[in-house]
């Protein structure tokens, strides 16, 4: 299971930070990729077409300088999430401009399309998708795209229902590229869990939220610091597609959480934001099943800091618990 060498080589922690609708920007993607993950915004959070050019100018810039200023300690690749529903009447524009700037990652979602996992390949980025089943992995990896993100229950956000064992077991019994787990993943050992099943990468969002650079109210970052899994609920209403939403800010918004239509999903709408008076992401707050490991809103770097040590305190503690097994099955011996 190869990475392609710029995942490979300039991570130092195998992690994508999720685009995050509404909370991503240049802000919380330089902090990102300067601590050493792979930072990632939707297009659409730079609104409009012009502000998107603004952005990735000043990511493009402000890395290249780090990079020149810290050549033993290079940033991560950073990519762009490209929503390819056909109510998305930005997506051309939106290619070109990551065209125009050699984006190393394009995360697609809601759709695989060829003509767009042709354009980013036409100058060499890689493109990854996120499925929620084994059969739209299949149809992402025909069209062309690299890499996969298995969005399991539990994730924030579009999320899908399958368990993350039983989503990455099927898709590796045909597809050896890049894989990045989606769901619930929030620590050091989460990491490394994910990599455990099967997955190369970890892809985490809903713990960014609560970062001093996201673009998060305080109240958002306040409720996702103070929740835990039981106060997530999955619903289709706000956007058409089911996702997991944080139940105390659906009720803020006069709704019962235990109570909630379903929506039709024809009627899904990404250009307004939602089908609701209530909006999701701007009033019903997304967020996965992991939370309850959030406990502060540090800066960026710190908690990427944070992880890189859980992360390697549980790499050195599976090697214990490895070792005990293969001592007591007459693996080894001494």
């Amino acid at each position: 299971m190869a990475l392609p060498p710029i995942l490979r080589d300039r991570l130092r922690l195998p992690v994508i930070g999720s685009p995050l609708f509404i909370i991503s920007g240049p802000d919380l993607v330089i902090a990102q990729c300067k601590a050493g993950i792979v930072g990632s915004f939707p297009s659409l959070n730079a609104r409009p077409i012009s502000q998107l050019d603004e952005w990735l100018h000043r990511i493009t810039e402000e890395l290249a300088a780090w990079d020149r200023d810290h050549p033993d300690q290079l940033s991560a690749p950073f990519a762009v999430n490209q929503i390819v529903h056909r109510t998305n009447n930005r997506l051309d524009e939106d290619i070109e401009m990551c065209i125009k700037y050699k984006v190393p990652v394009i995360i697609t979602s809601l759709g695989a399309r060829v003509e767009v996992n042709d354009a980013i390949h036409s100058y060499g980025g890689i493109v990854m998708h996120d499925v929620i089943t084994n059969s739209f992995a299949r149809k992402a990896v025909e069209k062309g795209a690299d890499g996969l993100i298995p969005v399991a229950a539990g994730a924030g956000g579009h999320a899908g229902t399958l368990s993350p064992f039983a989503l990455v077991q099927e898709i590796r019994e045909w597809f050896d590229g890049p894989v990045a787990l989606s769901g619930s993943i929030a620590t050091g050992r989460a990491i490394l869990g994910a990599q455990a099943m099967g997955a190369d990468l970890a892809y985490m969002g809903s713990a960014f939220i609560a970062t001093a650079e996201a673009n998060a109210v305080s109240g958002y970052k306040d409720m996702i610091v103070e929740s835990s899994a039981e106060d997530i609920i999955y619903s289709n209403l706000f956007t058409g597609v089911h996702g997991n939403y944080l139940a105390p800010s659906v009720i803020r918004a006069g709704l019962d959480p235990n109570d909630l239509p379903q929506s039709d999903p024809s009627k899904m709408n990404f250009g307004s934001g939602g089908n609701q008076e209530a909006k999701a992401w701007r009033d019903i707050w997304g967020c996965g099943q992991g939370i309850g490991a959030i406990r502060s809103a540090p800066p960026a770097g710190e908690f990427i800091a944070r992880l890189i040590s859980e992360y390697e305190q549980a790499q050195a503690e599976l090697a214990v618990k490895t070792g005990y097994v293969r001592q007591a099955s007459g693996l080894v011996t001494g």
